[in-house]
């Protein structure tokens, strides 16, 4: 994704200065509503009820945009709500509510999709490496039967969650998924920092990694024993579980890694000639990370790898 690192400094935190400036754009966005209206917006009507509020320019803001808005929680609605309000201000595009309206909810839905995606086809990657364990053909990314059948499983997976959860169930899932990939993320780049001999960057990653692991799996058990079981969420229990214990495994084998690698006292060029604590091998990449690196392989897997 970089030429160079000196770009990974313009990408990683220019990246994350832009996505700070969508959720200041999101706050603004909140702010500008009456708080009745955002919380009518956001909660059920029964829950709003019990708040003892009336509503002020909701029924307005309904008839402006076109649609039902009340009772729609997650923060989408809200959002675009909030942004069409802001852009109906401008002069000359008073009239334009309901457009504005539709167009945040259409890039919201963008937004979601892509990252419904990439997720498909990780998990359809990692399935066809799990099953080409016992059937050799999945392992061969371009089988068109190993492709349709790891994603009819992931894609069925998706429409599970979409039609028995909501925001209290899903939400935190896909919360705590999120979190522990950034922290699996960064001790993943502390074990590449030891071996490159910048240990003395490591702890830079290294620390926020540990913090945020540990933070999110503790949120992770009290998803589970206070959100969960007590409404009889088993099937999401039981998934939040063994994306726990994945990670810990995950954890466990880099910190195992980082044990052997600042016991290594000696150091090897590799193949691109830079300076390591140890090489690796190509032998060790998956398939599809070869495939990333040196294109579409033509040879069978089992040779391949």
């Amino acid at each position: 994704m970089i030429g160079n690192e000196r770009e990974i400094l313009f990408v990683g935190y220019g990246a994350m200065l832009v996505e700070g400036f969508v959720a200041i754009m999101a706050l603004i966005a909140a702010c500008v509503l009456v708080p009745a209206d955002y919380f009518a917006i956001n909660s059920s009507p029964a829950a709003f009820a019990k708040l003892g509020m009336d509503t002020v320019n909701l029924p307005w803001l309904a008839a402006e945009v076109g649609e039902k808005i009340q009772g729609r929680p997650g923060g989408a609605v809200s959002l675009a709500v909030g942004m069409a309000y802001v852009f109906s201000s401008i002069p000359f595009l008073e009239n334009l509510m309901a457009y504005w309206y539709h167009f945040a909810i259409m890039f919201e839905a963008v937004f979601i999709l892509t990252a419904v995606d990439a997720g498909t086809r990780v998990g359809r990657f990692l399935l066809q490496e799990m099953f080409g364990k016992i059937y050799p053909k999945f392992a061969e990314t371009h089988w068109i039967p190993g492709i349709l059948i790891t994603g009819v499983i992931f894609t069925s997976a998706w429409g599970y969650l979409f039609y028995t959860g909501d925001i209290a169930t899903i939400w935190p899932l896909f919360g705590m998924s999120n979190q522990l990939l950034a922290s699996s993320g960064l001790i993943i780049v502390t074990t590449m920092l030891i071996r490159l001999e910048r240990k003395k960057y490591a702890w830079v990653t290294a620390i926020h990694g540990v913090f945020m692991a540990f933070v999110t799996l503790y949120a992770g058990y009290l998803n589970i024993t206070e959100n969960y079981l007590p409404k009889g969420n088993y099937v999401l229990a039981v998934l939040s579980i063994i994306i726990m214990a994945l990670m810990v495994i995950v954890f466990v084998v880099t910190f195992k890694r980082w044990y052997e690698l600042l016991n290594i006292k000696t150091e090897v060029i590799d193949k691109w000639g830079e300076k390591v604590r140890a090489t690796i091998p190509d032998e060790d990449l998956t398939l599809a990370e070869a495939e990333m690196l040196n294109g579409p392989l033509s040879q069978e897997p089992a040779k391949a790898s």
